[in-house]
């Protein structure tokens, strides 16, 4: 049997998706838009990425799927035009996350060789950390989830460091309302940024692996959002108290590092700058290996292949290809803003989508709609804010938003019109043969049963618990005997005939009469 993933690798997945780079690149421009209330506008996005986080934990129990958001779309929306259109402003989105960590990436890369930003070396080592990690891609090479986490507690600690020592040095009156800028600012502060909290809806890809998806699902979740929130928060004080206004005009696009030598010195640049690389390169890895890559091959097939390889992209190579070079592309053709806008817009716009779909699904998914229902509310305004101040103040700040969504809706549409490919009605197939089972396993129950009692006059097959049509759920079954180990085989054998699987809702609980002895046979 597979190991399951416990609490923290679930959250080491939510924390490190989402402090995976954006933070580096994106706090000077919450500090120019928002001034001293930077803290107040990452709390402000941070508290739509929580909302949002409630619906992707109800939906994550209730349909674990390794096609995660684009799972719960098709179930919310049926696989309809809207919805694989969804899936190709997903991929958009990606790219553009793949084009912020490249070009934070280049930022500080250009910063720590020559001291400030030179535009011909950022744009190369733009184009070559993302060349480079496509084609390590592509040989199937990928970070261990070790490693991953080990870097994720990493970032983590070098920006509570730099946090705990910009406590001694900061200013922090610069906080003080009178250095606010107004609501509409600090609002448009948090938005522009909000593509920093995308990261956390990775956790509903690994829902299949995840040992009591009931409990730690929900909890990683929230746990890694409440954590990400309160480190931006806390990382953003600090800067403030830290920089002048000067230095964040001056320095933006790698503010952070700058914000690090008042305490530091240089060494504070260059500790923040290394953990900027790290960080960054190590982001662009896991977005082409996990969402990006699964989100392409979605739209590719309709649906994932069953022999869905960890380790290359074996039905989508060229998918590689060409998310690299759109990735170059963005990176070196739009500036930061551009950038962060149309990512912030992108995701917003799919959250909002996702939010809706659990309000649709609340009586499937045991939800309360009404949070999910304002999380909506809040992620469709936001996007209208957002659009609507760059409108009115920076217009080409919003080239890179008019981009991603008429060229993925023309992308979309003449795809459809060219192909025969479709969405399935199941993204992954597992949710296909879990939601026949909830049908079906009374008839499961009584072959079991059946056999077990018929064959064993001492056996009693009790059921704890049954799955709902509807609500989902596991089927729990103790059964009680003299004679454990045989009847132990006999299940096992029960459980081949009926093509019962790791994916399937049951568990099945051997035990002695006496209560001395029991055996966890089965637990999905």
């Amino acid at each position: 049997m597979k190991k399951k993933i416990g609490f923290w690798e679930a959250y080491s997945i939510g924390v490190g998706g989402m402090i995976g780079g954006g933070i580096f690149a994106v706090l000077g421009l919450t500090i120019l838009l928002s001034k001293g209330a930077a803290p107040v506008a990452f709390l402000f996005a941070g508290t739509i990425a929580l909302l949002t986080a409630y619906s992707y934990a109800k939906l994550s129990v209730r349909y674990p799927s390794e096609g995660g958001t684009v799972e719960f779309l098709v179930q919310g929306f049926g696989n309809n035009f809207f919805t694989a259109y969804m899936n190709t402003l997903l991929l958009a989105s990606y790219v553009i996350m793949l084009a912020l960590y490249s070009y934070a990436f280049g930022s500080y890369g250009s910063a720590l060789i020559f001291g400030h930003e030179i535009p011909l070396v950022k744009k190369l080592l733009i184009a070559g950390i993302v060349s480079f990690l496509a084609f390590i891609n592509f040989l199937g090479a990928y970070v261990s989830g070790k490693t991953e986490d080990i870097m994720v507690f990493t970032k983590l600690g070098i920006l509570l460091f730099f946090s705990a020592l910009g406590f001694l040095t900061g200013d922090f009156s610069k906080l003080s309302p009178e250095h606010w800028e107004s609501f509409l600012k600090i609002m448009v502060g948090g938005l522009i940024i909000f593509l920093a909290y995308e990261g956390f809806e990775l956790i509903a890809n690994t829902a299949q692996d995840v040992e009591n998806p009931e409990k730690t699902l929900p909890k990683a979740y929230y746990a890694s959002v409440l954590t990400v929130i309160a480190v931006y928060v806390l990382v953003a004080a600090v800067a403030v108290a830290n920089l002048t206004y000067q230095q964040v005009v001056k320095y933006k696009d790698y503010a952070l590092a700058v914000a690090a030598e008042p305490f530091l010195g240089k060494f504070g640049f260059v500790l923040i700058g290394i953990a900027a690389l790290l960080s960054t390169a190590s982001a662009i890895n896991a977005t082409l290996y996990g969402s990006a890559r699964v989100s392409y091959l979605v739209a590719k097939l309709g649906a994932l292949p069953k022999n869905l390889s960890k380790k290359v992209w074996r039905e989508g190579t060229e998918g590689l290809l060409i998310l690299a070079v759109l990735t170059i592309l963005f990176a070196t053709l739009f500036n930061l803003e551009n950038i962060s806008v149309a990512g912030s817009f992108g995701f917003l716009s799919i959250f909002a989508a996702v939010n809706f779909a659990n309000f649709k699904l609340h009586r499937y998914t045991n939800s309360n709609r009404w949070i999910s229902l304002l999380a909506f509310l809040l992620c469709v305004i936001s996007g209208i804010v957002l659009i609507g101040y760059n409108l009115r103040t920076n217009p080409n700040s919003l080239r890179s938003v008019t981009v991603v969504l008429i060229g993925t809706l023309l992308f979309e549409a003449i795809y459809r019109s060219l192909t025969s490919v479709r969405l399935k009605n199941y993204i992954d197939w597992r949710i296909k043969e879990r939601e026949e089972f909830f049908k079906k396993h009374p008839m499961f129950l009584a072959l079991l049963k059946r056999e077990v009692e018929g064959r064993f006059k001492d056996a009693k097959v009790k059921v704890i618990s049954v799955p709902d049509e509807e609500k989902g759920g596991t089927l729990k079954i103790k059964i009680e005997t003299e004679n454990p180990e045989e009847v132990e085989k006999l299940v096992k054998k029960v459980l081949k005939e009926a093509k019962i699987k790791e994916h399937h809702p049951v568990e099945i609980t051997v035990e002695r009469k006496d209560g001395a002895d029991s055996l966890q046979l089965k637990e999905v």
